[in-house]
């Protein structure tokens, strides 16, 4: 069972963070039996444990604060308005850049990837972002990130960002292929009843 870990924030952006969390839910390992365990636990961080207001402002109960945080397999990481003050916050860019060297995957959905860039996990990396935030992302993050304004998703190994909104929940499952096989990836899909744009170009 691999560990996914969803990073929460005020003002984070709700699907950014739930359209990925449903592809890593519903996956399945194929050929699993009935009785098997699922194949991604999913834990939601947060700076505290209190509720955590997404954009629109129901409220999302982290289960674990971040020095709590497990041994991450994949960190996810929204964007959302709540982005342009995160930047700013030092306990949480010092725990991305704790993850960067101990998860196996750190994935930004749109302005997430202002919170990579701040850290320095972009640094000479190609990278996208929310196409109507690209220039204020850009602003924010080291010169030598090479940016991609028209790419879905990219995937650079131990980092992968993704466009806005939408486009993190095909990011998500081109990451359930890479982890368990592009079978479970489709069939994921599927279930979601989800038109999942496989490339990231």
């Amino acid at each position: 069972m691999k560990t996914v870990g969803v990073l929460l924030y005020p003002q984070f952006e709700p699907l950014d963070a739930f359209g990925p969390v449903e592809a890593f839910a519903i996956a399945e390992t194929p050929d699993a039996g009935a009785d098997a365990p699922p194949p991604f636990r999913i834990v939601t961080l947060a700076e505290s444990l209190e509720p955590v207001a997404m954009r629109g402002g129901p409220r999302v109960l982290p289960d674990l604060d971040l020095a709590s945080a497990p041994a991450l397999d994949v960190l996810l990481v929204p964007g959302g308005p709540g982005s342009r003050r995160e930047v700013r916050n030092p306990a949480l860019l010092g725990f991305l850049r704790r993850q960067a060297g101990q998860a196996q995957v750190i994935a930004s959905v749109c302005t997430g990837a202002a919170l990579l860039g701040v850290a320095g996990l972009l640094s000479g990396r190609e990278a996208t972002t929310n196409r109507r935030a690209f220039d204020w992302v850009i602003s924010t993050c080291p010169g030598d990130v090479r940016w991609n304004r028209t790419a879905r998703w990219v995937d650079q190994g131990p980092i992968v960002t993704s466009a806005g909104v939408s486009a993190g929940t095909d990011m998500a499952l081109h990451l359930v292929a890479r982890l368990l096989g592009s079978a479970a990836a489709e069939a994921a899909a599927k279930r979601m009843e989800h038109r999942w744009e496989r490339t990231g170009a």
